[in-house]
């Protein structure tokens, strides 16, 4: 995982505010993309799902970005995962997303 990179704009505020709580983030997050069978390319990929299913542009995009530049992952890929927001999460998520992705070409 990157270190201390989020999607997120209130963590500025956090780390500055409240390290303490600050520093219990970055701990979870370092366990949680330290999968013991997923690898963290896969754990992107999952990422980028569950940003286009909640609908969030900026953190779908910014995973988008992120999958492709840190791992070389493809647009088929990325749509191979938005198929299955579709099926989860409906059109509106999916077509949003899609939209994302050919923007980002």
């Amino acid at each position: 995982m990157k270190e201390e990179v989020f999607f997120g704009e209130g963590m500025v505020h956090v780390k500055k505010d409240h390290p303490d709580l600050y520093e219990a983030i970055t701990g979870l997050n370092e366990a949680a993309y330290t999968g013991k069978v997923l690898d963290y390319r896969t754990q992107k990929l999952i990422a980028v799902g569950i940003a286009a299913a909640a609908s969030d542009e900026r953190a779908t995009k910014k995973q988008m970005m992120s999958a492709k530049k840190e791992f070389g992952v493809s647009t088929d890929e990325i749509v191979d995962v938005l198929r299955v927001v579709l099926l989860t999460s409906g059109m509106p998520p999916f077509t949003k997303a899609m939209k994302i992705l050919y923007e980002l070409k």
